[in-house]
């Protein structure tokens, strides 16, 4: 029932989605509790303080919503709606001949990105379970998609990005997932102390592959989305920590093109019960 409810959402116009997308997400905003503090605060945090912020990036919120049926079950003809000018970025890591590391962040529209990398070849991408079993069969029928290959976040899965890789692939993960105790470290995000997946940069010290954040700007009135792309230059020296650094620097460059469409919302800075304690010189 409910995929084929997905299915009918999918069928609607992206204006028309993105439109009442942003009608509810703001309808959402105006209740006074936790979802609301939480956005607020986090925008806050990275200097974006003000109440229309606020409301804009709830509106954000609720197209990204409304968006994703039609992404997972109608892709080309979103795939239509995708644009970019950093092409370039793309094909430069690909030269390269030993596969790329993607990090998407939850940035504009992050379902669309792994989806227009596929033209360029086969991409592994990381997944979490929804919380919610009801949505695993329309996450399944999403994944069929040729080219992309699902992998949950799992031992198995960092296995078959490391093979992925050494065919000289891609792969694709999120970098702003706060990890479970003893996966991650603490690293300044928006000059605040958040706990940080340690993954994305073992991979690329691992393996001495391209990284590239990617992310789908959502464009207005239902034009489709701009696909940025931002190459990650290696630190010097390139440590375990100095690269988590270097991630969550770049991060925050890549949502500073389109700051509204970041979701602020996200527990991003939660401690996780058995992480350690935060480094003194990364309190306030």
């Amino acid at each position: 029932m409910f995929l084929f409810l997905l299915k009918l959402i999918a069928k609607l116009p992206l204006r028309w989605l993105h439109g009442i997308g942003r009608c509810l997400g703001v309808l959402v905003y105006l209740f006074p509790g936790r979802y609301r503090n939480r956005l607020r605060a986090n925008a806050a945090q990275a200097g974006y303080d003000s109440s229309a912020f606020a409301r804009q990036a709830a509106a954000e919120t609720g197209a990204m919503i409304l968006e994703t049926p039609k992404v997972w079950l109608d892709a080309p003809t979103c795939l239509r709606k995708c644009i970019s000018t950093d092409e370039h970025v793309v094909t430069q890591a690909l030269a390269e001949g030993k596969g790329v590391l993607y990090l998407t962040p939850h940035l504009g529209c992050f379902e669309i990105t792994a989806r227009t990398l596929v033209k360029h070849g086969p991409i592994t991408v990381m997944f979490r379970p929804p919380r919610q079993a009801f949505i695993e069969p329309a996450m399944r029928e999403s994944r069929n998609m040729p080219g992309l290959n699902a992998v949950p976040a799992s031992v198995r899965g960092i296995r078959e990005f490391l093979r992925a890789l050494k065919r000289g692939e891609a792969v694709g993960m999120l970098p702003d997932q706060v990890p479970s105790s003893g996966d991650g470290m603490w690293a300044p995000f928006f000059g605040r102390a958040a706990y940080t997946m340690t993954l994305a940069a073992k991979l690329a010290l691992q393996t001495n592959v391209p990284v590239v954040l990617t992310a789908g700007e959502r464009l207005p009135k239902g034009q489709g989305w701009r696909i940025h792309y931002l190459r990650l230059h290696l630190p010097e020296p390139a440590t375990l920590e100095s690269m988590v650094y270097a991630i969550n620097n770049a991060m925050e460059t890549l949502i500073q093109r389109f700051p509204a469409q970041y979701l602020w919302s996200y527990n991003r800075y939660k401690i996780p019960p058995e992480a350690p304690a935060i480094p003194s010189s990364l309190q306030r």
